[in-house]
């Protein structure tokens, strides 16, 4: 099983970026999915998560700007991002449960993002 995050990149404050994490390799089942993001020297931290149900649930400091959604046809999970700010620069990784054998934790690779004053 291999995560795939993309979208990131350069982008000025009160701009957007959508990420996505994509999915691939052989399971059943994708379970709870959430974006985090890390600044160096800092611990990662949650930004926002979605279930199998498509409840979701943000981080206070992106509540009303960013938005997570999944496409579970096409094994996909998307982190909608508006209003950025540049305390939202960071590395952004996803990360999933996935059913194989037996329920696994899962982490993309990460994805940079960059909002420019």
């Amino acid at each position: 099983v291999q995560l795939q995050a993309s979208g990131g990149g350069l982008v000025q404050a009160g701009g957007s970026l959508t990420l996505s994490c994509a999915a691939s390799g052989s399971f059943f089942s994708i379970g709870a999915v959430a974006w985090y993001r890390q600044v160096p020297g800092k611990q990662r931290e949650l930004v926002a998560r979605v279930t199998t149900g498509r409840s979701t649930g943000n981080a206070d400091s992106v509540k009303g700007r960013f938005a997570i959604s999944r496409d579970n046809a096409r094994n996909t999970v998307f982190l909608q991002m508006n209003s950025l700010k540049p305390e939202d620069t960071a590395v952004y990784y996803c990360n999933a449960a996935v059913l194989t054998a037996r329920w696994n934790d899962y982490w993309g690779p990460g994805t940079l993002v960059t909002v420019s004053s």
